[in-house]
């Protein structure tokens, strides 16, 4: 099936920092294969010809079932893995360009930080490793946690937090960096809807500075509610992207719901 195609609108109206030409994200007929563990003769196609990318002050958003292929893009995208053939950039630079990582905020729904270390020794490790002077973390880390709630628990470790807990330290662990790239996947997984308003609120600060967030959820209604254009993934290709508006009106039933769209799309492409 033919990839639909948009250009992406600018919710805020303000002019990027960056020129169009030049996106945040760019992934160019990528594709990842693998030999299967047991039986090396059999090839997975884990990502198939996908081509899409991110605009500045965009929120992108990446739908698609389970196996579709979404984590392994991630996974291209923060250098955890190589593109079998395609090629992607980072800031208009190669994925390989490691140095542009420092660039990124990643926040991940299962987070595995050491459980013996406090949340304030958690942010200055990660500061560190995003090349964050340690007099700016001295300043930006009991910012960071009185704005994620946690000022409180500050010196206690982490073994002692609960699952919301540890997510709202895995956004301030994200944001550490003050990231122009924001990777959320899943980010809203045991968050309360405090938090869940929180991450809204970081969504569009990012937004409003022209950096960009690619978000990865199977929540609809938050993809719904910040995303300004969507990429769904089947089967390991991509088989749209463009507005969530264009995205809607391609379902049947009114009122148009995006669980019905995606319905829909997932059906017409099922080989």
């Amino acid at each position: 099936m033919a990839v639909t195609t948009q250009s992406p609108p600018s919710k805020s109206g303000m002019v990027p920092k960056m020129t169009a030409t030049v996106p945040l994200v760019e992934f160019v007929n990528v594709s990842k294969t693998y030999k299967e563990p047991l039986l090396k003769s059999r090839t997975i196609h884990a990502v198939q010809d996908v081509s899409f990318r991110i605009e500045p002050g965009e929120v992108f958003g990446l739908l698609g079932p389970n196996r579709a292929g979404k984590t392994t893009l991630v996974k291209m995208l923060l250098t955890l893995c190589n593109p079998t053939s395609g090629s992607g950039t980072r800031f208009g630079q190669p994925l390989s360009a490691r140095s542009t990582l420092a660039r990124v905020g990643y926040v991940h729904e299962n987070h595995a930080f050491p459980r013996y270390l406090t949340a304030v020794a958690l942010l200055e490790y990660y500061g560190a490793l995003s090349l964050v002077t340690y007099d700016t973390l001295r300043e930006r880390i009991p910012q960071l946690l009185r704005r994620v709630g946690l000022d409180d628990r500050s010196n206690e470790p982490i073994a002692r937090f609960s699952k919301g807990m540890l997510q709202r330290l895995g956004i301030a662990q994200a944001l550490i960096n003050e990231p122009d790239l924001l990777v959320l996947d899943e980010p809203t997984e045991g968050l309360d809807l405090t938090g869940r308003h929180l991450l809204r609120d970081i969504v569009d600060e990012v937004r409003a500075r022209k950096g960009s967030v690619l978000l990865v959820s199977h929540v609809l209604t938050e993809v719904e509610a910040i995303c300004d254009r969507v990429g769904v993934v089947v089967n390991s290709r991509l088989v749209f992207t463009g507005s969530m508006a264009t995205l809607l009106q391609s379902s049947s039933p009114s009122p148009r719901t995006l669980e019905v769209a995606l319905e829909e799309l997932y059906r017409r492409v099922q080989p």
